[in-house]
């Protein structure tokens, strides 16, 4: 079903039906100006697709077309399940509790069911990129499937994203969050080196009051700086590669993030970017 949401901008909404996830899964498509080149058209994947919804993304979009901002972006807003703790994660860890249990499947999801969907439905079948994006436990999903996939993806955004995800209780007496956060780990351990991957990160100043290592520094924002001077000691840079966007008065919630997207759209697709 189809129906213009906006002056520019035409949303139209699908199921699928996943034989991985064993659920059908509600899509979101939301089109570019017909004016727009579809030959040159980026992808841009974005989990939890509701919130999307919530934040009027329409109108993110249709401001930014209309201010001649962005370039040729064709988003995909995926909803959540139920399930989502087990969907969303780290595909090859579990976290301590065990969740991200479905994160493996969720990613074959997204090669095997939702991409060639998206390319029979629009008979596009080459883009000049793809790009994951994503919220809290959705951004953190967003980073394991792009940091393994980096023949397919090229960019991701993380907003609030939950790189606190370990595979040990910081309770416990030996947990080391070096050691223990798992998309911590899993890069730094990587020998590989991708320089064509870019990383757009945001947190807010009231995402939470959590410090669990008394430095004086909210969690998520000590996560998100440390998980990015592990990309700088691979080689990524601050001039090229990784961008940092740090809300004062940002809190973990939909009005945050909808204050972030127009940054991170700009960053990736503005005019000259």
């Amino acid at each position: 079903m189809s129906a213009p949401k906006a002056a520019n901008i035409t949303v139209e909404n699908h199921n699928i039906s996943s034989l991985f996830l064993e659920r059908e899964v509600k899509v979101d498509f939301y089109f570019p100006p017909k004016t727009t080149d579809t030959s040159n058209l980026s992808l841009l994947l974005i989990n939890d697709g509701q919130d999307l919804v919530t934040m009027k993304f329409d109108e993110i979009l249709e401001d930014l077309y209309e201010t001649k901002t962005i370039i040729n972006l064709f988003c995909v807003g995926i909803h959540c399940s139920t399930d989502r703790k087990n969907e969303y994660g780290t595909a090859k860890y579990l976290d301590y509790k065990g969740r991200g249990a479905k994160a493996a499947l969720y990613n074959r999801f997204i090669l095997e069911e939702l991409m060639p969907f998206i390319r029979n439905t629009l008979l596009i079948y080459s883009f000049k990129e793809k790009c994951f994006a994503g919220f809290s436990l959705g951004g953190l999903c967003a980073l394991d499937i792009v940091w393994n996939h980096p023949l397919e993806f090229s960019r991701v955004g993380v907003f609030s994203g939950s790189l606190w995800w370990r595979d040990k209780d910081q309770a416990d007496e030996d947990f080391d969050e070096d050691i223990n956060r798992i998309m911590h780990r899993q890069v730094s351990e990587d020998p590989n080196f991708y320089p064509w991957l870019s990383f757009f990160f945001e947190v807010g100043t009231l995402d939470e009051v959590a410090d669990r290592n008394n430095n004086g520094i909210i969690d998520s924002i000590d996560d998100t700086i440390g998980f990015i001077e592990i990309l700088e000691a691979k080689g990524y840079s601050k001039d090229s590669n990784i961008k940092y966007l740090e809300l004062n008065q940002g809190r973990h919630d939909v009005p945050t993030w909808a204050k972030a997207f127009p940054d991170f759209l700009r960053w990736g697709w503005g005019r000259g970017s």
